[in-house]
């Protein structure tokens, strides 16, 4: 497909970052009993960053952790090769966990997301912060935190691209 438009460059999306960043202390109060898990692939650096900008305000360290939601998919279905890439290396049980999706489209992703850390733990409370909302929900999930409301026809897709994975950052649609 090709690139209609560039919604963020890279400048947009660190200030949507930055802003995400604060919103979740002023929501919380500070970070202390909070973790960040960045669902794979892409939402796993946005959550780094977003850890990153948090620790560069408040002076402390939030942890961050990957998950993995292949298993929890409604829409695909694993095979005995199938390894899981999570990597939560500490206890959420009893904390605020804020959930990183690069894009929220239908919710189902975020479902999936919600069961892999439901079998995993017992969270306090789960909190949704997404690089980019495009709409078109089948299930009734809302985001908390938004960098960017792009409202999309379903034919339309986004692409998120990271230094990290991809060489540049750039939110596009396609």
């Amino acid at each position: 497909m090709t690139e209609k438009a560039i919604i963020l460059d890279d400048k947009a999306m660190a200030r949507a970052i930055a802003r995400m960043s604060y919103q979740i202390i002023e929501r919380n109060k500070g970070v202390d009993n909070l973790v960040i898990i960045g669902i794979l692939s892409r939402g796993a650096q946005i959550a780094e960053r977003i850890a990153r900008r948090i620790q560069e305000v408040e002076g402390k360290t939030v942890e961050v952790g990957l998950l993995d939601i292949t298993a929890h998919r409604d829409d695909l279905h694993t095979g005995a090769d199938y390894q899981d890439k999570s990597s939560i290396p500490f206890d959420f049980n009893d904390k605020t966990v804020v959930l990183v999706d690069d894009v929220m489209y239908t919710g189902r992703s975020v479902r999936a997301a919600i069961d892999g850390l439901m079998d995993r733990g017992r969270p306090r409370s789960i909190q949704l912060a997404v690089l980019i909302d495009r709409g078109h929900r089948e299930l009734p999930i809302r985001p908390d935190y938004i960098g960017k409301n792009v409202p999309t026809s379903k034919n339309e897709q986004i692409q998120v691209f990271v230094t990290e994975r991809d060489g540049i950052d750039k939110v596009s649609i396609l």
